[in-house]
């Protein structure tokens, strides 16, 4: 499952684009992220077993100390591009079958507790693989959220380069949207989705749960074939159904018929759908940058125009 360390690592390699500068690696923002988590549990620990003024207490500030933090190895790498078709960037929302190349938790994040619980499974290297798609979303002071850029792969990737490689490409290159400019950086929210458990194609378009399953769709009309993918949080969060869902995705592919002619349409064209899973995990850029803050104070990791 993916966690908040790798919205942290999106926003990094983000950051570091308009900074002209390498990125840190997945492994160090990890390390970091968690280091930063656990400092704010032991305070908080610390601060609610606090004994009032007038008791004598055994505690000493040796035992309230934070761990000491030692300086992060120095590490640089560059992204590596994609080289089967399979590859290639996907966009979520597009109407096309493929494109061109604080600490609290909201809606769509996990905590720090259970994002170390995630990381025991997917290890620290950023060198397992996995299919993934990086969601960029820009957040209105009055709370809403609109889409910025969406953009992934089935293919599996080493999650390290996968990452950086997406983060950049949903945020550069979604033809719907025009560059995030480095301006927009503090109204932004990065989601993170791993993709796991595809299954083999089907010929059923409803074999498939609501708040379950990703969809990616195939089909052939008068010697055009069109695809798309919706995530699995997508149909949730318009509240459709399982038909209107399969209609959108459609349209989204680029068909123009009646959508009460859909099935008609899916039958003609040999359709194809294959389910995956893989829950969205987000970060908010103000999340991000008290980390970076903190990375910088206490490691000397350096954060030039932080905003």
């Amino acid at each position: 499952m993916a966690t908040q360390a790798h919205c942290a690592f999106a926003f990094e390699c983000l950051a570091a684009s308009f900074e002209h500068r390498q990125p840190l690696r997945l492994r160090q923002v990890d390390e970091l992220w968690h280091r930063y988590h656990d400092e704010d549990l032991e305070s908080e620990q610390v601060h609610e077993g606090a004994q009032p003024e007038d008791e004598e207490s055994d505690v000493t500030d040796e035992d309230v100390r934070p761990a000491a933090i030692s300086r992060l190895p120095n590490h640089s790498s560059a992204p590596s591009a994609a080289s089967s078709e399979s590859s290639l960037p996907i966009s979520t929302r597009s109407t096309a079958s493929s494109t061109p190349s604080s600490r609290q938790s909201g809606s769509g994040t996990d905590t720090p507790a259970s994002s170390r619980s995630s990381l025991l499974s997917t290890g620290r290297s950023g060198q397992e693989k996995y299919p993934l798609f990086v969601t960029w979303n820009t957040n209105s002071r009055g709370g809403h959220k609109s889409l910025r850029g969406c953009i992934g792969t089935f293919e599996p990737l080493e999650l390290e380069n996968g990452l950086r490689s997406y983060a950049l490409t949903s945020a550069f290159e979604d033809v719907r949207f025009s560059p995030i400019p480095d301006s927009e950086l503090p109204s932004l929210s990065a989601h993170v989705t791993l993709l796991i458990n595809s299954s083999q194609p089907t010929k059923d378009p409803l074999d498939w749960t609501l708040g379950i399953h990703g969809i990616r769709i195939s089909f052939t009309l008068q010697g055009r074939r069109y695809g798309s993918t919706y995530l699995p949080d997508v149909a949730m969060e318009q509240g459709w159904t399982k038909e209107e869902t399969l209609v959108s995705l459609m349209r989204k592919a680029g068909w123009t018929g009646s959508s009460s002619r859909w099935a008609g349409a899916w039958k003609e064209g040999r359709g194809e759908l294959v389910r995956y899973e893989g829950k969205a995990v987000g970060l908010h850029y103000n999340q991000w940058r008290e980390w970076r803050v903190w990375a910088s104070e206490s490691v000397g990791v350096r954060s030039e125009a932080l905003k």
